[in-house]
């Protein structure tokens, strides 16, 4: 039941960003139209909370950094994927994002941030690239990927 619920509260969220620039406009829209601290937000929040507990998110766990893909692409998702993870003090291994990539940052612990944001979202443009890093304590990160795209080959700069 959680399950089916927390597809419905993310449409709602791909819904207003779809066909939308993925770039530093579409945080601020976000963080206006779904604030870290509105309904909507706490809600999917919660439904994280109660997928990790029912076993259905976060149930894999590599490196310290336990992971799901709760949502595959779809026309109802408006072709996002949603992946949702759980850190804590951890630098995640590094990756591209070919057509961009959206981040939900909800602190578990007071403090906690993820690459430097407190809770409420960060976008990351298409061709963007870096090593997901969650500081100050543990916190979720629910990830919307256009057609699902992450890549785990890219190579750091350097």
């Amino acid at each position: 039941m959680s399950k089916a619920e927390f597809e419905e509260k993310l449409r709602a969220v791909v819904s207003a960003i779809e066909g939308l620039p993925i770039d530093a406009g579409l945080t601020a829209r976000l963080d206006e139209e779904f604030p870290a601290d509105g309904e909507a937000f706490k809600s999917i929040e919660a439904l994280c909370h109660k997928g990790i507990a029912e076993g259905w998110l976060c149930q894999h766990e590599d490196g310290g950094v336990r992971y799901s893909r709760p949502v595959k692409p779809s026309p109802e998702t408006a072709g996002f994927s949603v992946d949702v993870v759980k850190m804590k003090d951890l630098k995640g291994p590094y990756h591209a994002h070919p057509n961009g990539e959206i981040d939900m940052i909800m602190p578990i612990d007071k403090g906690a941030k993820f690459d430097g944001h407190g809770a409420g979202w960060c976008a990351y443009e298409p061709g963007s690239q870096h090593y997901p890093t969650v500081s100050g304590g543990e916190a979720l990160i629910l990830y919307l990927l256009p057609d699902g795209a992450i890549d785990f080959k890219a190579k750091p700069p350097g």
